[in-house]
């Protein structure tokens, strides 16, 4: 897939959202796209899916494409069944085919049960895993999921996850944003990073937000409130379960190993892996 000059602006008169976007994406790649709020990824998810068409340039290449988009509109007359059929039969597959994909995929969520629901009785995440179930049904070359794992429950995001890898075995294109740094980590073949209209290649470093996070990822386990840590580095997300993440600057890796295995009580450390394009710590 290439993008050669892609630009988008909504309105002959509008600022550009994204302007003068060159990028070759090949088969068996994983690309994760971040940036702040508000920057324009998901319309770059658009234009890469072939959803919305870009003001200037082109994108060739793209393949049988499936697309997950962050909003899913639920309320659509159909069955949860009658929708993937439907979604099949859209993207090339015969009704035979279709049907049968059908209620592969509703087994494999575990939404079975809701084949005959109307997808406007749905729970948010049992729509959230029809939205996804449908990219699915033709096994696409490309696959854009845009936050395509919110509303999920643990087990479909492990499912995700293992079908997006399955894709890029397979030589599939995913190219995906997802606002958990951890979703992936350090599997991706790229990052871009959207910001001022440009999207630019991330080197060894991974947004988190609206600010270039380190290249090592370190998670630990423990008791009470975790350390102070070196090096300006803060505990951003929550210690659930017992279960402390962290995304750090590699020069400040070990320093911060040290503090949690220094407190007491002590944390104990379950993995260290570089975030994608990083390198381990020493």
């Amino acid at each position: 897939m290439r993008l050669e000059g892609v630009g988008r602006r909504y309105g002959v008169r509008g600022p550009w959202v994204l302007k003068d976007v060159d990028l070759e994406v090949g088969g068996g790649t994983l690309l994760r796209v971040e940036g702040a709020n508000g920057t324009g990824k998901s319309t770059f998810l658009r234009i890469v899916a072939g959803i919305d068409r870009p003001s200037a340039g082109r994108v060739s290449g793209r393949g049988r494409t499936a697309y997950v988009p962050e909003r899913f509109p639920a309320a659509l007359p159909f069955s949860t069944y009658g929708y993937l059929v439907h979604m099949g039969r859209i993207q090339g597959l015969g009704t035979a085919t279709a049907s049968r994909r059908a209620d592969h995929w509703l087994e494999r969520f575990g939404i079975g049960a809701y084949g005959g629901t109307p997808m406007d009785q749905l729970s948010k995440g049992t729509s959230q895993k029809a939205a996804v179930a449908q990219a699915f049904l033709a096994e696409p070359q490309l696959l854009v999921l845009d936050e395509a794992w919110t509303g999920l429950d643990h087990d479909a995001r492990t499912l995700l996850d293992d079908e997006v890898r399955s894709r890029v075995a397979a030589g599939g294109t995913v190219v995906f944003v997802d606002h958990d740094p951890w979703r992936l980590a350090g599997e991706a073949t790229a990052v871009q990073r959207v910001a001022g209209g440009r999207v630019t290649v991330v080197g060894g470093a991974t947004a988190v937000g609206d600010r270039v996070a380190g290249r090592v990822l370190v998670e630990a386990t423990g008791s009470g409130e975790p350390p102070v840590l070196p090096g300006g580095v803060v505990v951003e997300e929550p210690v659930v379960d017992g279960l402390l993440r962290l995304a750090v600057p590699a020069d400040e890796s070990d320093a911060v190993l040290r503090a949690l295995l220094a407190a007491r009580p002590p944390w104990h450390i379950r993995a260290v892996r570089p975030e994608a394009g990083g390198r381990s710590p020493s």
